[in-house]
């Protein structure tokens, strides 16, 4: 019995994984307003090593749709600049030499409509993986059924109790989702 509980709970961390995953990928999809985790994963060269941009610089936000690097080491400038636009994050920096202005454009209805549908493909991975590990979780109750380990009566139990967190975690997939498109949608 405690291997089932301790594997209903690897499951369930499993599943709060796929969610927090899925929001972290949301927080690099440009919804028109500036947010510095645009440009969190952008990694720069800096004296050989590939640096994340938010450990050579401050980054602020002086403006809804504007973003303001200004790095520690300005001679890392051209560096930055570089690493931004082969970002592809859909903005382009202005280097004054002192700082980085980055504004964000508002985004056109069809990049709007592109943004929700990666939105919906990135959810629907997240769905698919806590599926995934449903179906795991069910074929180890199923094996532990068959080899006398555990009775029917705690089969049924524990299948009813993953399928519970599935909907669950499922479910906040879909309000994740509903809330990045509505985000996307107003700008």
């Amino acid at each position: 019995m405690d291997d089932l509980e301790m594997m209903t709970l690897e499951i369930e961390e499993k599943m709060q994984k796929a969610v927090e995953f899925l929001k972290e990928e949301y927080t690099g999809l440009n919804t028109g307003k500036a947010n510095p985790s645009m440009v969190d994963k952008i990694t720069v060269e800096y004296y050989g090593a590939p640096t994340r941009l938010q450990q050579l610089g401050n980054i602020s936000i002086p403006e809804p749709r504007l973003l303001v690097i200004t790095p520690f080491d300005p001679s890392i400038l051209p560096d930055i600049t570089k690493a931004i636009l082969a970002a592809n994050i859909g903005v382009t920096p202005m280097n004054d030499g002192r700082l980085i202005r980055i504004p964000v454009p508002e985004p056109s209805d069809e990049r709007r409509k592109e943004m929700i549908k990666i939105a919906g493909r990135n959810a629907e991975e997240q769905r698919i993986a806590i599926r995934n590990l449903r179906r795991e979780a069910n074929d180890t109750i199923k094996a532990l059924e068959k080899s006398g380990d555990i009775t029917e009566d705690i089969r049924d139990t524990s299948l009813a109790d993953i399928q519970k967190l599935t909907d669950k975690y499922v479910g906040l997939v879909d309000s994740t989702l509903a809330a990045k498109e509505k985000d996307i949608s107003e700008g």
